[in-house]
């Protein structure tokens, strides 16, 4: 497993950054905190700040814009989607260099320390903010779906309700029912700070028996077995491989459809993580 120092030197005019909670029977074994003064960008030794990214019929460029993606110098980054005086959306989105790999009969759980923005659903058509992993596969030339996607976090149209998926296999069908996923839901609170988690768990040296569970605040809503996809190399692309982290919030796509008028930007609109983290057993 590769692990990669994130953190920036504390400076004294900034918040103590929050460390990742303790997790019964885990060990903390890579977190980052977004230290830094505010407006500054994530450190880029170990985050990709993405702005060539077209896919799912979204409707918003991604940029390296402050204005779009920052750190808040309290300890957080911030996502935000801009629309400009013509109509243009704008937005944030950020990819780990570094990648993870369950450890054969381990468990390993991915966490983040997430907040969405206030405005309300009324005012949240085709936004639509995300936290989660992509095989590393992907960067080597494998297509997607068959590289692997876990979405430990979605949110659409600013309802209620959050979402963790997998995709894998083939784009139509497939033991992931492409093109929607394999995808459970779980009623959201939108207000403050909550922690979406994926665990892969591997203790078991059956692949059919292992399984990856998502979950809310430490509460497990969805859990998808080996045996549930019943097809050995496809579960290994999920449970077995490297994968990576993404943070972004897109505007309009395939899911949540396009903005309307009343859709609103700025910090209403944004998604905050105030900490991301890597548990192994």
């Amino acid at each position: 497993m590769r692990f990669q120092a994130t953190l920036l030197p504390l400076l004294p005019s900034l918040v103590a950054a929050i460390r990742p909670p303790n997790v019964n029977g885990m060990n903390l074994a890579w977190f980052e905190a977004w230290e830094g003064p505010a407006g500054s960008s994530p450190n880029t030794d170990v985050w990709n700040i993405m702005d060539s990214i077209d896919t799912n019929n979204e409707v918003q460029a991604y940029t390296q814009s402050n204005n779009n993606l920052q750190i808040s110098g309290g300890g957080t980054v911030q996502f935000v989607p801009r629309k400009s005086s013509n109509g243009q959306w704008t937005s944030g989105r950020i990819e780990s260099k570094a990648s993870w790999t369950p450890t054969p009969g381990k468990v390993m759980l991915v966490s983040a320390n997430i907040l969405v923005g206030s405005n309300a659903a009324s005012n949240k058509q085709g936004v639509w903010p995300a936290f989660w992993l992509l095989g590393d596969a992907v960067r080597h030339g494998t297509p997607w779906p068959a590289c692997g996607e876990i979405d430990i976090f979605e949110q659409v149209n600013g309802a209620a309700t959050g979402h963790g998926t997998l995709h894998c296999g083939s784009e139509q069908g497939g033991p992931c029912q492409e093109t929607t996923g394999r995808s459970g839901a779980v009623p959201m609170p939108l207000d403050g700070f909550h922690t979406w988690s994926v665990k892969i768990d591997l203790t078991n040296g059956d692949w059919r028996a292992q399984t990856i569970s998502f979950q809310v605040d430490g509460n497990t809503f969805y859990t998808v077995s080996g045996a549930d996809l019943n097809d050995a190399p496809v579960w290994s692309t999920l449970a077995h491989s490297p994968m990576y982290m993404i943070f972004n919030v897109a505007v309009g796509g395939n899911w949540p459809g396009a903005p309307n008028a009343a859709t609103l930007d700025g910090y209403g609109a944004m998604m905050e993580v105030q900490w991301a983290a890597v548990y192994t057993s």
